[in-house]
């Protein structure tokens, strides 16, 4: 029986220890970690960079939106370089320091949503910045600007569908920029009542005397020349 007991331990398995981490294993893994995540990031000058592009495309794009009546020639080609800058950031941004880049047919997608984004933004920072000097323009940009900005930018992002255009978020939207549309028509309305005098035009022949009366004007005192015809008798 003994020698039956022992013949069954000698067939168990040895059991074998975890190995134990050498020293200074955890600060090392913990390096090794760092440097991958540094790997994976874009370096600083490439993030930079591609947000200032970001930037600069939309401000340009905004001012061409807003100044275009002004000089169309002029600000055609400020609104074209905007939308060139605004791709070129879109590219660095999206494709160059993207860790995972889409897909030919996502990639157009982001593109051609990005140059959408791009209006939508510059009708809305422009026509924000603006809304004083051109009230009726900018009632009619921001509004517009909200909505296609919003639609942009879901087209744009991978994480979420197309329909969540027609849901509840894009009624909220759409609620919103119909709100500003009528609000900003009626500021700008006031403003050009206040700037035609309050909309009333008057003659230039009488003067409206105390009171509520008006009064003819006085004719105006002769020059020296109207006075010596006048004595001379003579019409020349």
């Amino acid at each position: 029986m003994k020698g039956l007991v022992l013949s069954l331990l000698a067939d168990q398995p040895t059991p074998r220890l975890a190995p134990q981490p050498a020293s200074g294993g955890r600060a090392a893994a913990r390096r090794r970690a760092r440097s991958h995540r540094a790997r994976r990031t874009p370096p600083l000058a490439g993030r930079y960079i591609g947000y200032v592009l970001y930037f600069v495309g939309a401000g340009l794009i905004s001012g061409a939106v807003v100044h275009h009546p002004l000089d169309p020639a002029r600000y055609t080609v400020v609104g074209v370089i905007g939308v060139f800058v605004f791709l070129i950031a879109t590219l660095v941004n999206e494709f160059l320091l993207a860790s995972d880049r889409p897909a030919l047919p996502r990639a157009l997608m982001v593109i051609g949503a990005s140059l959408l984004l791009s209006f939508g933004i510059g009708m809305l920072s422009g026509g924000l910045q603006h809304f004083d000097d051109f009230p009726a323009r900018g009632a009619v940009l921001v509004p517009l600007g909200i909505v296609v900005s919003f639609v942009a930018f879901v087209l744009k992002d991978a994480d979420a569908s197309w329909r969540r255009i027609f849901g509840p978020m894009g009624l909220a939207v759409l609620l919103i920029a119909a709100g500003a549309y009528f609000g900003l028509n009626v500021i700008a309305d006031g403003m050009a009542a206040e700037t035609s005098g309050g909309g009333h035009s008057h003659g230039g022949g009488a003067e409206e005397a105390p009171g509520g009366s008006t009064a003819p004007k006085e004719p105006a005192a002769p020059t020296q020349g109207e006075a010596v015809e006048a004595d001379d008798g003579h019409a020349h």
